[in-house]
């Protein structure tokens, strides 16, 4: 499943006021962080994550993250990238996308 560009503003429209689920500092990412990102995607679907160390590299950090835990990479505004990832449980899927 690709996003359009339209299911995508959408997922950022619904993500806006959240604030940031998971903080990259000093230690990287590390296995501890992509198991909380695995996590909190689990719970949420959609979850924004605040890059602050590696600020020159979250570009390719960012897309390694959503590689390792299966998700969309939304888009990344400043130091904050936003992740999605539907829920293979129907009933426990929270957001329908437009098509």
């Amino acid at each position: 499943m690709n996003l359009t560009g339209k299911q995508k503003a959408y997922l950022k429209k619904l993500i806006h006021g959240a604030t940031p689920a998971v903080m990259i500092g000093a230690k990287g990412v590390s296995e501890q962080v992509i198991k909380t990102i695995d996590d909190e995607l689990n719970l949420k679907e959609l979850i924004k994550i605040k890059f602050i160390e590696f600020k020159d590299e979250k570009k390719e950090l960012f897309a390694e993250i959503a590689e390792k835990v299966g998700a969309y990479p939304i888009d990344i505004i400043g130091n904050i990238g936003i992740l999605y990832r539907q829920n293979s449980d129907k009933e426990k899927q929270k957001i329908k996308i437009p098509f």
